[in-house]
Parts: C-alpha cells; sequence; structure tokens
C-alpha cells in the first residue's frame, strides 16, 4: 500500500508540473493589431447599362420586324 501511494503521488506531480513548462522560457509574441476598414461605397452608375440594354431590345425588335 505505501509503495501504491508512493508511486501515485509520483505521477500526479510529474502530471502537474509538466503544464508549468508548458510555455516556455521564450519571449512573448505579440500578434499585429486587426485593423477592420470601411467600405467606400460604390459609386452611383452613369445609367450606361440601361441604355446598352434598350439598344439590345430596340435592335431585336427591328430585327424582328424585318423578318415578317
Amino acid at each position: 500500500m505505501r509503495i501504491t501511494t508512493t508511486l501515485a503521488a509520483a505521477a500526479s506531480i510529474a502530471v502537474l508540473s509538466t503544464s508549468a513548462f508548458a510555455g516556455g522560457m521564450s519571449e512573448e509574441v505579440m500578434e499585429a493589431p486587426v485593423v477592420m476598414e470601411e467600405m467606400a461605397p460604390a459609386p452611383a452608375g452613369s445609367g450606361t447599362a440601361g441604355i446598352i440594354a434598350l439598344g439590345v431590345l430596340a435592335a431585336i425588335l427591328l430585327y424582328a420586324a424585318s423578318e415578317e
């Protein structure tokens, strides 16, 4: 019984003492702070996409009318 108690105490001391050295003696590493930049709002479009879509639609209608 005495040997078992001694072995249990030695094992618990060995397990608990290893976590004390987990960090080591090296210098602490500091990470750079994260800077969040606000996204600038998208500039308003000049409306060219709508003009192009209307032009394509007009071309299709003219082509369809000329087929008849």
